[in-house]
């Protein structure tokens, strides 16, 4: 078998935020072989990832064997590494990854949990992230074991007034998470993580910019809450490195950016070896989700971009769980008319 064409679209999103999610937002990524297989993948880098995939790697990709899929990492990051070690390059590594992944799985004739050997059918509890108090508080009734609040446009006792109401709207049995999205310095950082231990905070998201590794150091000895962080990082190396400096309690690279499935696959190794929990960014959605259900010891699902509709057969959180089908691949699929472009 041999890819015998690849392409990359950007699908319509109506209600992605009006930020670099909807301008440099997700593509989709189709890998087509000569057996009449199709693979599909998600990236992300909008026009600019999509002009990555569709020159510097269908170059490298066009009459390759598709099931040597990790050899293939390899060749692409090398092609890619002197303007690609992190961000669009990587994103659009990711997409071809995935795609790769969805046509071994579908080879196998098995669903992607499986081929890392895990099973499909459990359920996978999964947390709720909300903008606001009102976002949050909704999710009561909805079966929901944890949430996620996004703090970073507040400052420390604003935040911690939110938190504080957060845990009074929900009460003692959910798990509670913050995320300050690279927005705080290391003093706000600490005053915040102080003010979350009395309302039992699991867990503080990406307070500092990604590349502080200093600043991050200094709360792995100081703060009272858990760190956590990695939407925004790339590569296992990267991973490696601050797993080996112990910077962050749990580790959350997302496999749309990170380097896709052999990527993130990496990193749970590593962070076996390591004693670091991996929680993938967005992990409900089936690109991350398949490896949850295979790899983690204690799983637990991100809610995904309600406004990536054109994802065929993603399944749904119900009463707080998500569950994987038995569709071979990734399960999903894609209507024939995003690629009339």
């Amino acid at each position: 078998m041999k890819i015998a064409n690849i392409r990359a679209v950007q699908p319509e999103t109506p209600g992605s935020p009006p930020d670099w999610r909807t301008w440099l937002g997700q593509i989709l990524v189709r890998v087509d072989t000569d057996e009449g297989l199709t693979g599909y993948g998600v990236g992300g880098g909008g026009p600019a990832g999509i002009h990555v995939v569709q020159t510097a790697l269908k170059s490298l990709l066009v009459g390759e064997d598709p099931t040597e899929v990790e050899r293939i990492w390899e060749r692409l990051y090398r092609a890619t590494l002197a303007y690609g070690q992190k961000g669009l390059a990587l994103m659009a590594i990711s997409g071809v990854d995935l795609a790769l992944w969805d046509l071994r799985g579908k080879r196998a004739g098995k669903p992607l949990a499986e081929v890392l050997g895990g099973q499909v059918g459990q359920p996978i509890p999964c947390y709720k992230t909300g903008w606001s108090l009102e976002e949050i508080s909704a999710v009561q009734g909805a079966g929901f074991g944890a949430v996620k609040l996004q703090v970073g446009k507040l400052d420390a006792a604003d935040a911690i007034e939110q938190i504080r109401q957060v845990r009074e709207a929900v009460g003692p049995g959910i798990r509670i998470m913050t995320d300050a999205f690279m927005s705080w310095d290391v003093d706000t950082a600490l005053r915040a993580a102080e003010g979350f231990q009395l309302y039992d905070v699991g867990w503080l998201e990406e307070p500092l910019p990604i590349d502080d590794l200093d600043g991050y150091e200094r709360l792995k000895q100081d703060s009272p809450v858990p760190i956590a962080g990695g939407e925004h990082e790339y590569t296992a190396a990267a991973f490696e490195m601050w797993m080996q400096r112990g910077l962050h309690a749990v580790v959350q690279p997302d496999v749309c950016w990170c380097g896709g499935l052999t990527e993130l696959v990496k990193i749970y190794r590593m962070a076996a070896q390591y004693g670091v929990n991996v929680c993938p960014h967005r992990g409900s959605e089936v690109w991350a989700l398949h490896a949850i259900a295979a790899l983690s010891p204690d799983p637990l699902a991100e809610s995904g971009r309600p406004w990536m509709t054109w994802v065929d057969g993603q399944p749904e959180i119900q009463d707080g769980t998500i569950r994987l089908g038995s569709r071979p691949g990734f399960g999903v699929t894609f209507e024939e008319r995003l690629w009339r472009v």
